[in-house]
C-alpha cells in the first residue's frame, strides 16, 4: 500500500506540470526515432544487415526498444546512485524499514519514457505489416512475452550497474558501457557482433535474448553461430540468470556500504 501511495504521488506530480511533461515526452520520442534512424540509414544503403532486411531489423529494434523503454521507466532511477553516494543522501533510504531498491525505484518513476516505448510499438506495427507473417499462437505468445522478458533483462542490467557503484569510485561511465551498450546491442542483429562480444551479450549479459533471438523465432530464421534461434524460447531463464547476477552484486554492494562519512 505504501508503494502505491508513493507511486501515485509521483504520477500526480508529473501530470501537474503538463508543459514540462509534454516536452520531456517529446524528447523521449525523438530519442527513439534517432536511434531507429541509424538502422534505417544503414539498410537504405545496403540490402541486408547481419542477414536481415530493413523490415526484419526493424522488428528486432522495435521489440528491444519496447523492453528497454519499460526497464528504463521502472529501473532508470538506479542510474542516480553515484550522485546519492557522493552527496551522502543514500543513508536516508537505509534508515527506513523498506528495501533500498524498492525505495529508489519508487523515488522517481519517469512516465515520459513511455514516449520511447510508443516509438517501438509504432515501428513494430509497421514492420509487421511489411513482413506479412502469419499470426500463430506461438507468434502471439512471443510478441507478448518478448517485451516483458526484455524489460526484466534490461532491468537486471540497471540493478547490476547500481550494485557495482558501491565498489568503484564514480564508476558511472563503466557501468553505462554495458547497460546502454547492452541496450544498443539488443537493438541490432546479433549476427553483426564479433564472436567474443556475441558471447558476452548472450551468455553473460543476455542482451541478444531481449529481441534478436525471439525475432528469429517469429520470422522462422535459424540464427548465426552460437546464436541458434531456439534459444529465444528460453528468454525467461536468461532473465532469471540476469537477476540472480544482479541480486548477488546488489546485496554485496549494499552490505559493503558503510556511509558517506559526512
Amino acid at each position: 500500500m505504501s508503494y502505491r501511495t508513493v507511486l501515485a504521488s509521483r504520477i500526480r506530480a508529473q501530470a501537474s506540470y503538463r508543459l514540462s511533461f509534454t516536452v520531456e515526452t517529446f524528447n523521449s520520442i525523438l530519442i527513439g526515432i534517432v536511434e531507429f534512424a541509424e538502422i534505417y540509414v544503414l539498410l537504405a544503403n545496403v540490402p541486408q544487415l547481419g542477414g536481415l532486411s530493413l523490415a526484419q531489423a526493424a522488428l528486432v529494434f522495435a521489440l528491444a526498444n519496447l523492453g528497454f523503454a519499460i526497464a528504463d521507466m521502472i529501473f532508470g532511477q538506479l542510474d542516480s546512485i553515484p550522485q546519492y553516494l557522493r552527496m551522502g543522501r543514500l543513508e536516508s533510504f537505509l534508515t527506513r524499514p523498506m528495501p533500498l531498491m524498492a525505495q529508489m525505484i519508487t523515488a522517481d518513476i519517469q512516465l515520459r519514457r513511455l514516449g520511447r516505448a510508443l516509438v517501438g510499438l509504432v515501428i513494430l506495427v509497421i514492420a509487421w505489416s511489411f513482413l506479412g507473417l502469419p499470426m500463430t499462437p506461438g507468434t502471439l505468445w512471443l510478441l507478448i512475452l518478448t517485451p516483458i522478458t526484455g524489460a526484466a533483462i534490461y532491468g537486471a542490467m540497471f540493478a547490476l550497474a547500481g550494485g557495482i557503484q558501491f565498489f568503484v569510485i564514480d564508476g558511472a561511465e563503466f557501468t553505462n558501457a554495458f547497460v546502454y551498450g547492452g541496450g544498443y546491442a539488443g537493438q541490432i542483429p546479433g549476427s553483426v557482433l564479433l564472436l567474443p562480444i556475441r558471447v558476452l551479450f548472450t551468455f553473460v549479459i543476455p542482451a541478444t535474448v531481449t529481441a534478436y533471438l525471439p525475432a528469429l523465432l517469429i520470422m522462422g530464421l535459424p540464427g548465426p553461430a552460437l546464436l541458434p534461434s531456439w534459444l529465444g524460447w528460453f528468454a525467461p531463464l536468461f532473465a532469471i540468470w540476469a537477476w540472480c547476477l544482479a541480486a548477488l552484486t546488489w546485496r554485496a554492494g549494499v552490505r559493503r556500504f558503510t556511509g558517506a562519512g559526512g
